[in-house]
């Protein structure tokens, strides 16, 4: 399926990973249509940064509100349904939120979809929802095995879209990246977690489990991952796995990332940063050939250059000042 001149709706737009989606399919030729999530400030979130913002349209919403979600999915062709509540120490303390938004709202999109004719519908997954391996490396046949409030609202939410194909023929694929980094990433995240300490000199970086192991991929073939399912034939109502079929455990990547800034800086454990024992994901390492096979689709950036490219951005005092490194932020 040829992206330009589609019509195409990007939930969660304002985020990390939606910001670089909006860029990619405006440079696709696609006519965007991105919803942020409504706020009095008015902010766009990351939108904001974008040289393309002038040639897409912007809706303040929320996913939680059905009538809404109708209005946005009027005469659009394809959805990317990235909105989401992510964090995982947050869903310990507000889970019912993540139900709201994560369920609730994958369920009102998929409704509102279905009425309007929507062509083809991804819903954005997250490997979370395998909880620590059972083998590796992990295929799209693995066990689901949630973990958190957070990974249980998307084993939900999954569910729900591909019901929505086994019993509407709503057009759905389940994209399910693995973790996803580069710049403007949440500092939630353990890559800018590092980075940020690093960068504003601290005397010991404070992290929590070092010994969990991650397939990390750059942000950018996250997006041209997503842009692929949403092109090939076929796929639907299957789950698809965007990953590098690469682990490294977080001590590992805690050296990488010290090295390539040339810092030598000890670490100390912080115990806020540890989930509860039966919550931690110990391994996660995605076997990508499914997604391969289907489409010839590859992660192109290697992890080092990616945290080189992210290193770089949290560099610019602009953007390191958006971020409290003395903060756990939840």
């Amino acid at each position: 399926m040829e992206l330009k001149r589609k019509k195409v709706l990007v939930t969660g737009s304002e985020g990390f990973i939606g910001s670089f989606l909006v860029e990619a399919l405006a440079q696709e030729g696609a006519q965007v249509r991105a919803l942020v999530q409504y706020n009095s400030f008015n902010s766009w979130g990351w939108l904001e940064e974008l040289s393309c913002l002038k040639d897409i349209e912007v809706v303040a919403g929320d996913v939680r509100d059905p009538h809404l979600c109708l209005e946005l999915t009027r005469n659009i062709d394809i959805v990317f349904h990235l909105a989401a509540l992510i964090s995982i120490p947050y869903s310990y303390l507000a889970p019912e939120s993540f139900v709201a938004t994560n369920v609730n709202g994958t369920l009102n999109l998929c409704q509102a979809a279905r009425a309007s004719g929507v062509g083809r519908f991804l819903q954005t997954s997250t490997s979370e929802v395998y909880g620590t391996a059972q083998y590796v490396p992990i295929d799209e046949k693995h066990p689901l095995n949630p973990q958190s409030p957070y990974s249980a609202t998307k084993v939900a939410a999954d569910a729900i879209a591909l019901s929505f194909w086994s019993s509407f023929q709503l057009p759905v694929v389940v994209a399910r990246p693995f973790n996803t980094y580069g710049p403007r990433q949440s500092a939630r995240a353990v890559i800018p977690t590092i980075i940020s300490q690093l960068v504003d000199k601290r005397p010991h970086v404070r992290l929590g489990e070092m010994r969990s192991t991650r397939d990390f991929t750059f942000v950018e073939d996250t997006c041209q991952g997503l842009l692929q399912l949403a092109r090939m034939e076929g796929g639907l109502g299957e789950v698809f796995h965007i990953g590098s079929n690469f682990e490294i455990s977080i001590r590992d990547l805690f050296q990488m990332i010290a090295g390539i800034m040339n810092v030598n800086v000890a670490v100390s454990p912080d115990e806020q940063r540890v989930r509860p024992s039966g919550s931690e994901v110990f391994r996660l390492w995605c076997d990508n050939s499914k997604l391969e096979k289907a489409s010839g689709f590859r992660p192109r950036t290697p992890l080092r250059e990616g945290l080189c490219r992210t290193i770089n951005w949290f560099q610019d005092g602009a953007n390191l000042r958006r971020y409290k490194s003395l903060l756990y932020n939840v």
